[in-house]
């Protein structure tokens, strides 16, 4: 009895030390909270929020700079009453703040009269007055509040690409431009269509809103927890089975609900301490939780939402875009699963206990059925149905699967709880799309894009496609440092994808090689906001963690540069690659991710030397690469190390 407490206490103080860390880093964990006639009204207008989306991203009719702006003032509001102005400020209160109430009405107001004069401004050949000058600049200040409570470096971001509108003139060579006047950069910023209202906001009122209300209907349905217990039976008795069981219930949550640091934080306060009582130590639980919580973001078949963003601008169905991203997330999570199998076999350590394992036909039986609306969102995007129809058909069935069994039965009350989560955790990664329109919107504007291409491509050899690479994949995690997954891949596509196609990758290689990266920032030294996270709540150093989880996920940095030149390990991607060749070069780069794996955790068959790592580092290369001359130097070379490595065993029982 008091072992079972000392257990609960300990967890209870990880949970609150997550949630501290959190607030520090994730203005979504400090949000406000109402009592009375405020929190009613606010719930009840979450509610009014969640399912005009559904209705007018599906069957009702609405011009899409209609449905924009309508999903603006929801975003805009609900920052202004649910955000702090600052992080101490007070949080439980009665109605808001007078300020913020101020800040609502110019949310409504401008983005308002948008709405009724739009029509009438694009007649006019987007000729606007003084008054609606003003307008669109109080709409922008509003809307750097908002991200500024939000997501505090996107907003740093943003007024540095605004500022660039202003004075780019008086930077010299390609980066400069001629200079514009602030009502040329007002029209494109919030009368236009690649500012504000553009692609970002396009992305959040649609794709995003529906996925992040999915995955909240799914959580409270119970499909959390059949996860884990799903996850129990497949590997917790193997060795290093509580971290085996991390990588895969934060896989599967993770490419959900889209945000690593989230992720981390729920899922981290029962995984990291597990890991840490098994006998890992604590830099390797934290950082292996960060990167599991991190690849979520490209994993099939939901990718966190950003899949079906990808397949928006690439103008391909989802499904393509799905089936060419599994090899790359199969390899990023076979290399982390490699990895704690190898490190809990260099260590000695064991799995979990049978008697502490559920009986994995019970689970099957009892909560298999959650797993029913997950089939049926990707067999409907199969058979041709948008993802926006798939997503909200969805949802239904998350409701009736549910109410298979009386135990998972969502009621009315759960029902109205996943409305409000929804719809609350939509807002952040929302705003964040609206204000990575001012730098869409910056990058039109003064063709930064094409410019920062013409300066890269002057800089590296004529079409030398892996420096340019090289280059872009440095772009890619510096601008998704810090930022939301699907925002971070919004960014990084309008800048650095372009430079990617310039020197002849094609399309759906150069986006997928920029989503992984940008994913990966989260990961990523010095800002590795993930790795902050899981090192608090395992008490580990950070800067260790971040470079542990540099070390565990390495596969992940390497295999966009092997699909650039070669996109036979995107299955699909090519009309020239057949079926066959796909599924060898499939075979032969996990094999290579295995041999990698090795080399850098020093384990193999059994402890390796350095003159085996050094083979097997020479072998992963070759393997991953596609080509028959060298898998065939390749599997030569790591027969010869797997028969010295037998060998040594059979000497070491002798």
């Amino acid at each position: 009895m008091k072992e079972n407490e000392t257990i609960n206490t300990n967890q209870t103080a990880e949970e609150e030390k997550a949630q501290a860390l959190l607030e520090e880093k994730d203005s979504e964990s400090r949000l406000r909270t109402y009592s009375g006639p405020a929190a009613i009204a606010i719930t009840v207008l979450l509610c009014l929020w969640t399912a005009f989306q559904l209705w007018f991203s599906t069957f009702g009719v609405i011009s899409a700079i209609n449905l924009r702006a309508f999903h603006c003032i929801f975003l805009l509001a609900f920052t202004f009453l649910l955000y702090p102005a600052y992080k101490k400020q007070k949080r439980v209160r009665k109605f808001p703040p007078i300020v913020d109430l101020v800040l609502i009405l110019a949310a409504v107001f401008t983005f308002g009269y948008l709405i009724t004069h739009y029509t009438e401004i694009a007649r006019n050949g987007g000729r606007i007055n003084k008054y609606e000058v003003w307008i669109a600049a109080a709409a922008i200040l509003v809307v750097f509040e908002a991200s500024r409570r939000t997501s505090p470096n996107l907003a740093i971001l943003a007024t540095v690409f605004l500022a660039y509108n202003f004075f780019g003139k008086y930077i010299p060579g390609q980066l400069g431009h001629n200079g514009f006047t602030l009502k040329r950069v007002l029209i494109t910023q919030f009368w236009g269509t690649q500012g504000v209202l553009g692609t970002g906001i396009s992305v959040s009122a649609t794709y995003i809103f529906l996925f992040v209300v999915f995955g909240s209907f799914l959580k409270y349905s119970g499909f959390s927890k059949f996860i884990n217990d799903f996850s129990l039976t497949l590997v917790g008795q193997t060795p290093g089975g509580p971290a085996k069981v991390a990588v895969l219930a934060s896989a599967l949550m993770g490419m959900i609900n889209g945000s690593a640091v989230a992720n981390v934080a729920t899922t981290g306060t029962i995984t990291i301490p597990l890991m840490k009582q098994t006998g890992y130590k604590k830099e390797f639980a934290a950082a292996v939780e960060a990167t599991a919580s991190t690849g979520g973001q490209f994993c099939p078949p939901i990718m966190g939402a950003v899949g079906f963003v990808m397949a928006e601008f690439l103008n391909l169905s989802y499904t393509a875009v799905m089936i060419a991203s599994i090899l790359p997330a199969f390899l990023y999570y076979l290399g982390l699963l490699v990895a704690v199998h190898f490190e809990a076999k260099r260590l000695g350590l064991s799995g979990i206990a049978k008697e502490n394992i559920p009986n994995a036909l019970k689970v099957v039986k009892e909560e298999g059925h959650l797993v029913l609306p997950l089939v049926i969102l990707i067999a409907l995007m199969c058979k041709g149905f948008t993802p926006l129809l798939a997503a909200v058909i969805s949802i239904f069935v998350t409701i009736g699967a549910s109410w298979i069994r009386k135990e998972t039965r969502m009621t009315p009350d759960k029902i109205l709880a996943a409305c409000v989560e929804g719809a609350r955790s939509a807002i952040g990664v929302g705003v964040s799309c609206v204000i990575i329109g001012v730098i869409i919107g910056t990058v039109t504007l003064t063709s930064l894009g094409l410019n920062m291409g013409y300066l890269i491509l002057n800089v590296v050899p004529s079409n030398s496609i892996y420096l340019t690479g090289f280059l872009v994949m440095l772009m890619s995690i510096i601008l998704g440092m810090g930022v939301p997954g699907v925002a971070a891949y919004v960014i990084v596509q309008a800048v650095a994808v372009p430079v990617l196609i310039k020197v002849g990758i094609a399309p759906l290689p150069a986006h997928m090689f920029c989503l992984i990266y940008a994913c990966l920032s989260n990961i990523t030294p010095p800002v590795a906001i993930s790795c902050y996270v899981a090192s608090g709540i395992a008490g580990s150093n950070q800067l260790k963690t971040g470079l542990l989880a540099v070390r565990l996920g390495l596969i992940g940095f390497l295999i966009p540069f092997f699909f650039l030149g070669n996109p036979v390990l995107l299955i699909g991607s090519s009309p020239d690659f057949t079926l066959a060749q796909s599924l060898w070069a499939s075979i032969t780069a996990a094999v290579g991710t295995v041999t990698l794996v090795g080399a850098l955790e020093g384990w193999f068959l059994r402890k390796s030397g350095w003159i085996e790592r050094a083979a097997l580092l020479i072998v992963a290369p070759l393997l991953l690469y596609a080509g028959v001359t060298t898998d065939f130097i390749g599997f030569g070379i790591l027969v010869a190390v797997i028969a010295y490595q037998l060998i040594r065993n059979f000497r070491a029982r002798d």
